[in-house]
């Protein structure tokens, strides 16, 4: 079953953080995942939105999130954006 990998970011740093995408974006790759939205208008329909950028992800399953998420591949990654940007990211299951 397909999962969603679900990021808003408030980013301080673009050109640190783009070192961060360049990197990430291969890695996701890796595990299955694809992107489904990036950079695109977020209408909210009912209730607000907090205006920060919005990223999904789409993973083959849950275990692929947490097989990309828990990669020793990863840490070093994740390092690059420490002080560029906070993130809320979010692992959802579809149906």
């Amino acid at each position: 079953m397909a999962a969603y990998f679900i990021v808003q970011s408030t980013i301080s740093d673009e050109a640190q953080y783009q070192k961060y995408r360049d990197a990430v974006i291969p890695l996701i790759a890796r595990f299955g995942g694809k992107n489904i939205v990036r950079g695109a208008k977020l209408e909210a329909l009912e209730g607000r939105h907090d205006g920060r950028r919005m990223v999904i992800y789409e993973f083959p399953s849950m275990d692929a999130i947490h097989a990309f998420w828990d990669s020793p591949d990863y840490v070093p990654v994740k390092k690059i954006r420490d002080g560029a940007a906070v993130l809320d990211i979010w692992a959802v299951a579809g149906v």
